[in-house]
């Protein structure tokens, strides 16, 4: 490890961690291979395989270590409520406690049997493994009829007006869906804004929407959105919002999308390439893929909770009650957390959000401890693509959000690029940039716009 960060000496990048454990089982004779499985809605499902200590032979719980990382990391960046484990009994008892029995991952299960409305299982294969099977969400990027685009935020709400590719109408409306319990709230203002955009266009063919959340088959699983919203209210009124709202407009085709799988998609029409990787610092860390074939995959791509620091003593995550997650490195909290290590002591009245501004501010002056705080965040970030990339082909990555703003993104940017096309000259041509203002907001909606096709 040739890039040690100044302030957070005991960061152990995952992916350092994961090749050393390859080297010391390739080096063996008694290995055998693992097999893993994660299934999601419709039978989709995605394939792992990594050699082992074979069971018994001393190297339990090195191999339990690493493997147990893996599966939360492929867990939140694929997503499923099936786990199928082949070729090592031990693994399989050890998950079965962890995600089933009051366990350490006991956040994940629950969260993951909620999105795919199914119990959550851990399942132990001796002969054969489902076949595999893919999920492809094509995206129609000629933007042929005329198509709303509609990009549902926190804080306003932005619909456009897409005809054969080109924007004839768009607004934004300030709105206020996290403190509103009533779900009729967000409905009504969601087909006020879309029934705006129609009215601009001869005839509406296609809806697209990007928003933040997890969706399944174009229903809301999980959103901020609705924050208030009481459960019973979600499940009855909330879950099939969008499906509601577009037969308001006929039988037209409607595709609703994470808003980081949206803003990849409008940063691979930007660039007019495909196998990008789109991550936004802000809050927490909300990200977006775009594959090789131009399509998005189906999967939740909610890094914010994969493992990225192999130092068990790393900062928890309030929420999952893990260690070492994305969230603690690549959003505003990361920032915040370098800052106390350094010694530096925020007013206890300030919002996270503000506590942000003040490295920005200290870093926009040049001051030497914030130059380093951004500069650790570009170690972070290095090192964890060079693990991204062992889940995702990437050609292209894509930085975004408040965190990146200022002087702060140009320095996370170029140690980034330094990190990671020096200790691994195999990814050396990933081109990571950060798009201007004008491509992330105007690009959104033409990107939305083009998520069905007709």
């Amino acid at each position: 490890m040739n890039y040690i960060p100044s302030i957070d000496k005991n960061f152990c990048p995952l992916i350092l961690k994961l090749r050393a454990f390859n080297e010391k089982v390739k080096a063996v004779k008694d290995k055998s291979t693992l097999e893993i499985v994660l299934e999601r809605h419709s039978g989709y499902n995605y394939f792992y395989r990594i050699d082992i200590f074979k069971d018994g032979t001393g190297h339990d719980e090195e191999n339990y270590d690493i493997v147990e990382r893996l599966i939360k990391s492929m867990l939140w960046v694929v997503g499923g409520y099936k786990i199928y484990i082949k070729g090592s009994h031990y693994i399989f008892s050890r998950t079965y406690d962890d995600y089933l029995v009051n366990g350490n991952r006991k956040f994940d299960s629950d969260f993951m049997a909620n999105v795919y409305e199914k119990p959550f299982e851990v399942v132990e294969v001796q002969d054969k493994l489902p076949l595999f099977k893919e999920e492809k969400v094509k995206i129609n990027t000629n933007l042929d009829g005329c198509r709303i685009g509609f990009d549902a935020g926190g804080s306003d709400r932005k619909v456009s007006a897409v005809v054969n590719g080109r924007v004839i109408y768009s607004e934004e409306t300030v709105w206020f869906p996290k403190i509103n319990s009533d779900p009729k709230y967000q409905y009504s203002g969601i087909l006020d804004s879309m029934k705006t955009a129609a009215s601009k266009m001869p005839r509406v063919d296609a809806i697209g929407v990007s928003s933040a959340g997890i969706y399944v088959n174009n229903r809301i699983m999980v959103a901020s959105l609705f924050l208030k919203v009481s459960k019973e209210d979600f499940d009855r009124h909330v879950k099939n919002m969008y499906i509601d709202i577009a037969k308001e407009f006929g039988d037209v085709p409607l595709v609703v999308a994470n808003d980081g799988d949206v803003t990849a998609l409008a940063g691979a029409m930007d660039l007019n390439d495909n196998q990008v990787l789109g991550i936004a610092m802000g809050t927490s860390e909300a990200t977006g893929y775009v594959d090789e074939h131009g399509n998005l995959k189906g999967w939740l791509n909610e890094l914010a909770f994969v493992p990225v620091d192999g130092n068990k003593d790393a900062m928890v995550d309030e929420w999952s009650g893990d260690y070492g997650c994305g969230v603690k490195y690549f959003s505003q909290d990361g920032v915040i957390k370098l800052a106390e290590m350094a010694g530096y002591n925020f007013d206890s009245e300030l919002s996270p959000a503000e506590k942000l501004k003040v490295v920005q501010k200290m870093r926009a002056d040049n001051n030497q401890m914030a130059t380093t705080i951004y500069k650790d965040l570009g170690i972070y970030l290095g090192y964890t693509l060079a693990y991204y990339a062992h889940f995702y082909k990437i050609k292209h990555v894509l930085l975004l959000g408040r965190v990146t703003s200022g002087k702060g993104g140009e320095d996370i940017l170029n140690m980034a690029r330094e990190v990671l096309h020096n200790e691994f000259p195999e990814y050396k041509n990933i081109n990571i940039i950060m798009p201007d203002e004008k491509s992330r907001r105007v690009g959104q909606s033409i990107a939305a716009a083009s998520l069905p096709k007709i």
